[in-house]
């Protein structure tokens, strides 16, 4: 069902058309240069046509000095030709070139600062496409397709205009055909463009696929899923075979009928011509004929051309078209705009009465009403799916409540400038995200311009000079893509380096130990304890023994709290929190699960 919605989208042609003309607005100079230029190929070009009439009465004539003079102009001709050509190409691909550099720099500028709502329901591989693929379209625009189809055009009404002035009645049936032709075009055009909106769509689906393939190829080999994602993607690109196969079968019709156009041309003049040539009271000699067939190359070939360049600029256009479907969105930053400075963060948190949802009719949590002072730690304990990681979320502002108020040291939170208030968070996140690079890289990337001191100070209560210290490269060891090199503890302490450099105001531990062997978070659990204090702290912890020290526990259950006070008193209270953690501490000695296994609710 989504596939055929797919489909039957259209491009907004109006919309787009915008788009293309302040793209070409933008890169007006190079562009008046390569018309300039153009102009001038084209003008060199007409030399020939002229100098064939010239040259056969001359002979005929035996007048060899016209000749000799016609072939010195045609060859100052053919080097101006060369010359324009050369230019043509080295300024306006060079154009075009930097203008796919700045529109993919400013589509992922856009795409950053998209809210986080519009990446969880979005594959990476679309938004790649997006920023990669669709700006190449755009070289027909400010490159040399524009300028080509001008000078197509220009040829075209010049040379009508010259083999009107000849053989007018031969011109008109000329017209009639081109006419045709047009109509022809014309339809065939509305044809493709479909073809070029969807083949855009159909590359994103292939690419985000294979994203997350290589992405999650452990996952794929572990459950021997490799012809499953064969499948998978042997069907997209079927897909898009059909759909490439399809639009060009389309541009090879749309050459074919320009051939056949060229084709019926030629004979209409041979015969006319020829007719005109021969009849005794007809000034029209061979001489003209000779001018009038190569003017009425010069007219027909630039058809062939423009019908390609036609399709590439329908493909450009569905490229811009799709852009400006992500650039019309709002940006956080276009956001923040309307919103207040914040400049100064205590870290005094209140939830009331907060409602959220992601899909409208399914809440996941329900009038959450809390509050977490300035320097406390606020832990947060339930069964998976309880609405733990959401409300998080909403802490960091990655969302924001259907209802309900959150206030930062009194203030509306979604009065707040979001860069403001995201840059006093300290994170460190379920999933432990590395960029490629270093380790060093990794934890600066917090804070661009803290010195090596620093990041070994921060490393040292993470425990990450532990194991950085017996690689050979040590701080500058390469972590590969996502940190693969290292392994699933090592990348959470360097997760957790990074949020200690970033000495934020704020907190937010996501499973921070989840990762780590017992022997490791017993390590940790000091540096974590001292970074907490002074700070307000939110703890999501499945391993009930590292929150104790905690100054409030939530219980959350089926997007409620359903119990709260510090350790002691859950346990006196004798309720869902005492069950989890008896039931965990029973597990534990019984060696039943790993430490830092989630702990599955029970029906009560």
């Amino acid at each position: 069902m989504a596939e055929e919605k797919k489909k039957k989208k259209k491009m907004n042609w109006g919309e787009a058309w915008g788009e293309a003309r302040d793209l070409m607005w933008d890169h007006r100079s190079r562009l008046a240069l390569g018309v300039c230029l153009l102009m001038v190929n084209r003008a060199s070009a007409f030399v020939l046509p002229f100098s064939v009439g010239t040259f056969i009465e001359s002979l005929t004539e035996l007048d060899m000095t016209v000749v000799r003079n016609v072939a010195i102009i045609l060859g100052i001709a053919t080097i101006i030709q060369s010359i324009t050509s050369y230019l043509l190409s080295k300024i306006l691909s060079v154009s075009a070139q930097h203008a796919i550099m700045e529109m993919r720099k400013t589509v992922q500028q856009h795409v950053t600062r998209l809210p986080t709502t519009y990446f969880d329901s979005t594959k990476s591989g679309v938004l790649i496409s997006r920023v990669m693929n669709d700006p190449e379209g755009i070289r027909n625009l400010v490159g040399t397709g524009v300028t080509q189809l001008i000078g197509g055009i220009v040829t075209i009404i010049v040379a009508f205009a010259c083999l009107f002035y000849y053989f007018w009645q031969l011109t008109l049936i000329s017209l009639l055909v081109l006419g045709l032709f047009a109509g022809i075009m014309f339809y065939a055009f509305a044809k493709l463009r479909p073809l070029f909106r969807i083949r855009g769509e159909i590359t994103a689906d292939a690419t985000g696929r294979l994203t997350e393939t290589m992405g999650g190829i452990r996952v794929v080999k572990a459950y021997t899923a490799e012809e499953r994602e064969d499948e998978i993607f042997g069907d997209n690109v079927q897909r898009l075979y059909e759909n490439i196969a399809a639009s060009l079968t389309g541009v090879s019709a749309v050459t074919a009928i320009s051939t056949v156009v060229i084709g019926v041309l030629s004979i209409v003049v041979m015969i006319v011509g020829g007719n005109a040539v021969v009849d005794p009271d007809n000034s029209f000699d061979l001489g003209d004929l000779m001018t009038y067939i190569a003017l009425t190359g010069m007219m027909a070939s630039p058809l062939i051309n423009m019908a390609n360049i036609g399709t590439q600029i329908t493909d450009a256009f569905a490229g811009l078209d799709r852009i400006r479907e992500i650039r019309s969105m709002a940006t956080e930053g276009e956001m923040d705009d309307q919103l207040e400075p914040l400049d100064h963060i205590n870290g005094d948190i209140h939830f009331e009465n907060v409602h959220f949802e992601y899909e409208e009719g399914k809440p996941v949590l329900n009038g959450i009403t809390f509050d977490a002072p300035a320097g406390t730690t606020t832990a947060l304990v339930g069964s998976s799916g309880s609405g733990k990681s959401t409300l998080i979320g909403l802490v960091m502002a990655f969302h924001y409540p259907q209802s309900g108020n959150i206030t930062v040291d009194g203030r509306d939170l979604t009065t707040i400038k979001l860069k403001d208030y995201r840059s006093r968070l300290g994170v460190v996140m379920q999933d432990n995200f590395l960029f490629e690079g270093t380790i060093a890289d990794n934890i600066r990337y917090s804070r661009p311009d803290a010195t090596m001191e620093e990041i070994k100070e921060v490393s040292k209560i993470a425990h990450c000079d532990e194991f950085v210290d017996g690689f050979e490269d040590g701080y500058e060891t390469v972590v590969g893509e996502r940190g693969v090199k290292l392994s699933g503890g090592q990348r959470q302490r360097v997760a957790i380096a990074r949020a200690i450099l970033a000495d934020p105001n704020l907190l937010i531990l996501d499973e921070a130990t989840a990762s780590l062997d017992s022997e490791s978070e017993a390590k940790i659990q000091d540096g974590l304890e001292k970074l907490r204090a002074g700070r307000t702290a939110f703890v999501i912890a499945h391993r009930l023994s590292t929150i104790q020290s905690a100054d409030q526990i939530l219980v959350l259950e089926h997007g409620e709290i359903v119990e709260q006070g510090t350790h002691a008193e859950l346990l006196e209270i004798d309720g869902r929190y005492k069950q989890l953690y008896d039931k965990q501490y029973k597990f534990e000695q019984n060696r039943f699960i790993n430490p830092g296994e989630e702990i599955e609710s029970e029906n009560n």
